[in-house]
């Protein structure tokens, strides 16, 4: 899916909603327990609730490895259940040597061999330029690399100075000479309100994939007071506020409840910003 795409998409759900797959098997509602792949079912009642009101999906790979070959056949027909007109991230977090993330690009994007090509994959930039490119090597397919993320060993690493400005600042500085707008996205967290205005002015025009709205507390109007672009050019993830919303048989009737509220903000939103 590229940036145009994307964009009309945003346009007719009147949402930058991303849902975040991140299932545990004891958290889920008791009663899907008798499925014989109760995740798998999780997953798509979520995704049959919530799939007008986002455009995309982010399944959280850590969660499907740690259950074996089950969960990786899980991740698989999550991915292929998830509608072809919605956007999808596999939120690997990979990144390793040239030859090593060229494995794992056909991983996630070579649908011929792995039976799954997902339009995104979140990357770590630590090893630089030759350990990202392999990613890039795809039509239409994105790499969202990790800039200044929510959680609180952040500024163990990504605050750190450097002659081009914080960690992070380089991060973003480099890395947008290996790829333009159309294929590169940074995470930056929602609990980072404070920094939207000045990552604007480092990358104008792309894309960024916002998690920390919801359980993590970061606040939708921060984010979007300077993250907005003439593209929308945010998604803004939100995961356990919506998926674990409601613990009994009604659950997926409750996480469409969360979403609802959080696509009737972002449609505000966005009208407001004269972007639909």
């Amino acid at each position: 899916m590229n940036k145009e795409q994307l964009f009309e998409q945003i346009k007719h759900k009147k949402s930058f909603l991303c849902v975040g797959l991140d299932p545990v098997l004891e958290n889920l509602p008791k009663h899907l327990l008798k499925y014989e792949n109760p995740v798998l079912e999780f997953n798509k009642q979520i995704i049959d609730a919530t799939e007008d009101l986002c455009v995309a999906y982010k399944p959280n790979t850590a969660f499907f490895e740690s259950m074996g070959l089950k969960g990786w056949e899980t991740l698989i027909k999550t991915w292929q259940y998830i509608p072809k007109t919605l956007f999808s991230i596999a939120d690997a977090k990979r990144g390793d040597i040239g030859n090593t993330s060229a494995m794992y690009a056909e991983a996630f994007f070579n649908e011929s061999k792995s039976d799954m090509s997902f339009d995104a994959i979140t990357v770590a930039p630590y090893m630089g330029k030759d350990s990202v490119g392999p990613f890039l090597n795809y039509k239409d397919k994105w790499v969202i690399l990790l800039a200044l993320t929510s959680n609180e060993g952040h500024s163990d690493f990504q605050l750190h100075d450097t002659p081009e400005g914080k960690l992070y600042e380089s991060v973003i500085k480099t890395s947008s000479t290996w790829a333009s707008s159309d294929q590169l996205m940074y995470v930056v967290g929602a609990t980072r309100g404070a920094a939207f205005e000045h990552i604007r002015q480092l990358a104008p025009d792309n894309f960024l994939l916002v998690p920390g709205v919801g359980a993590q507390g970061g606040s939708l109007a921060d984010v979007c007071q300077y993250g907005l672009n003439d593209h929308c050019g945010l998604l803004v993830n939100a995961g356990r506020s919506i998926i674990y919303a409601g613990k009994g048989e009604d659950f997926a009737e409750r996480a469409r409840e969360e979403a609802l509220k959080l696509q009737q903000e972002m449609e505000q939103i966005l009208l407001a910003a004269q972007l639909i």
